[in-house]
């Protein structure tokens, strides 16, 4: 095997994308690429004419090519955090999204019974129903993480006091006065 010293410059054009080296061990390669080692003959009648040094190292003879590739790492717990919190991420983002659709639901159908002049007390009924499945699709993200418990008691608060200001505005509930103390 011949040892190999000289300037990338040097070196054709097609050559310079090569890593030569003589490795002892697997473990003390430090190309990414991994070690490439040629025989001794081919080595010296390619690169004789290009570089200024050589030193002839005296091995037996052996005519093959050894690539090495450096062994597949392990996942490091960065990428695995990576990983369950973009899962996590895209659950939230779901529970999210559901809660925003039934409150929107809720506060529309609140908003045309509000402008309906001729309304009756019973048309709340279906709208109570919906407002019982917004409050249970805010229990569940509580519950799960997704919402911090006040988050939630907050958003099942602004759908009944929309809910109580529509039946105070057509008449169907009277606050108790307040007694002043």
């Amino acid at each position: 095997m011949a040892a190999v010293s000289c300037s990338w410059l040097t070196l054709p054009s097609r050559m310079r994308s090569l890593s030569l080296t003589s490795s002892a061990s697997p473990s003390t390669s430090t190309s990414n690429s991994g070690c490439l080692s040629f025989s001794r003959n081919l080595s010296h009648s390619v690169f004789y004419q290009h570089c200024s040094s050589f030193s002839s190292v005296s091995r037996p003879i052996r005519h093959f090519v050894v690539c090495e590739a450096a062994p597949k790492r392990k996942a490091d717990s960065a990428a695995k955090r990576a990983r369950q919190a973009e899962k996590r991420r895209l659950y939230n983002k779901a529970h999210k999204s559901e809660i925003r659709t039934r409150m929107r639901k809720v506060l529309e159908a609140l908003d045309k019974l509000k402008k309906k002049s001729d309304a009756q007390a019973e048309e709340v009924l279906p709208i109570e129903k919906l407002i019982g499945e917004a409050y249970s699709a805010i229990d569940k993200a509580v519950k799960v993480g997704t919402l911090h418990r006040n988050t939630g008691a907050n958003r099942k608060s602004r759908l009944a006091r929309r809910k109580k200001a529509v039946e105070i505005h057509h008449g169907w509930y009277t606050p108790a006065p307040t007694a002043s103390a």
